[in-house]
């Protein structure tokens, strides 16, 4: 069981922290509990009460008459308003529900209602990254429980990789190439198989390696193609000087390559960059990149 401080809360649902301790008190809503150090958390029952009862509260729904729905009436109505309302914060409240539940059934209705309502590209980009960015945040420092996190990333995995096999290859020898990969040790691979998909979508040619790469390995790569352009990603905890020295060895292997790097830690690199080096801050800006490369 996940533990959660009432600022986890508000991150999680948008409603401020002294709201909750008001909705607390006042109708019994969720109930503290305390660490054998004195110190209140909530749990994963407490933060799916709470994204309910913001869901609905945002669509019109007082306050008053939701601490009296059962249930299976709260489930019910929420259900509905995922199915029927193009609201992307919701739809966002939604899917932390089905992480919490491992409900798989949930998360292929809101998925679906939102590539409907979207597309698939616009449902990815505006309601599955910024889930995972607000996750990610609590999965680093230890907020939430890991299996939790690997449950939802798998159903999101499986999505994407139907959509790459799913386009039709228009690469030719003049085709550029993109080599992407993530740093042994390093296993959050979904952002990078999202690139992997604009990349192909973009028609590019795409050498995709995935999770835990040995150096030795890109050192063999670079004697067997020419790459002109590398992506990797930083997510776990790295020591400035680890990536540091990383990054220059892979500066000097690919010396006439660009190298993105994508991913938390890389947003928070103090030192200076390889010159062939390029953080992308987001999936937006990789987007950009990649049409001014065409």
């Amino acid at each position: 069981m996940a533990q959660y401080s009432i600022k986890d809360l508000e991150n999680f649902t948008g409603v401020k922290a002294h709201t909750i301790r008001i909705w607390e008190k006042r109708y019994n809503l969720v109930e503290p509990k305390r660490t054998y150090t004195n110190i209140r958390y909530y749990d994963d029952d407490d933060l799916k009460k709470l994204l309910n009862v913001s869901i609905l509260n945002r669509h019109g729904f007082k306050i008053s008459n939701i601490v009296n729905f059962s249930d299976e009436i709260l489930y019910e109505k929420i259900l509905n308003l995922a199915q029927t309302q193009n609201d992307v914060e919701s739809q966002i409240e939604s899917l932390v529900i089905s992480m919490i539940d491992l409900d798989e059934a949930k998360f292929e209705k809101v998925f679906n209602t939102a590539v409907i309502n979207l597309g698939f590209e616009e449902a990815i980009l505006k309601i599955m990254y910024p889930f995972f960015e607000k996750i990610g945040v609590l999965w680093q420092i230890g907020t939430i429980n890991p299996a939790q996190e690997h449950f939802i990333s798998s159903l999101l995995r499986q999505k994407l990789i139907v959509a790459i096999d799913g386009i039709v290859d228009q690469i030719n020898g003049e085709s550029k190439s993109f080599l992407l990969f993530l740093p042994e040790g390093e296993f959050h691979e979904l952002g990078l198989i999202y690139y992997h998909y604009i990349l192909r979508k973009n028609h590019y040619k795409v050498y995709y390696l995935g999770e835990t790469v040995p150096y030795d390995g890109l050192v063999e790569i670079s004697k067997l193609k020419n790459i002109d352009y590398l992506l990797t990603s930083f997510v776990t905890a790295i020591s400035e000087e680890s990536a540091q020295n990383y990054l220059n060895k892979i500066s000097k292997q690919f010396l006439n390559s660009t190298i993105y790097i994508t991913g938390i830690q890389s947003k928070n690199f103090t030192f200076e960059l390889p010159q062939n080096v390029k953080v992308i801050e987001n999936v937006h800006q990789f987007k950009d990149e990649v049409a001014s490369l065409s």
